[in-house]
């Protein structure tokens, strides 16, 4: 997925007013549209592809699962394996997520 493109605009630091410099052609209107900085939206479409490579990954456990018979008497080995890879991709996924606030530091046993 590519981001939108990105223009160049002046906000104002006191009322906010934001304006790009382009050339009037004489037949100028003030329209209210919104925007969002570019950081924001930059942001927000690596989380969006972050889910949706988790999705992914999920939805291929998924459809394993759904699509396989085990052999007779192979069915535990069968759930063993695909909750093994449940885990992994858990542990993956939870480390691709942003940091939270710092937690607090386990007390020392030492005295």
């Amino acid at each position: 997925m590519e981001l939108a493109p990105e223009f160049i605009a002046w906000q104002c630091i006191g009322c906010g007013r934001i304006e790009g410099p382009q050339p009037c052609i004489g037949v100028c209107q003030d329209r209210k549209v919104s925007f969002v900085y570019a950081s924001d939206y930059a942001e927000a479409m690596s989380r969006l592809l972050d889910a949706e490579e988790r999705i992914a990954l999920l939805e291929s456990l998924a459809r394993r699962m759904a699509h396989s018979t085990p052999r007779e008497g192979e069915w535990e080995r069968g759930y063993r394996t695909l909750q093994d890879e449940a885990r992994r991709i858990m542990k993956e996924a939870q480390a691709t997520q942003s940091p939270g606030p710092p937690a607090a530091a386990a007390p020392s046993e030492e005295p």
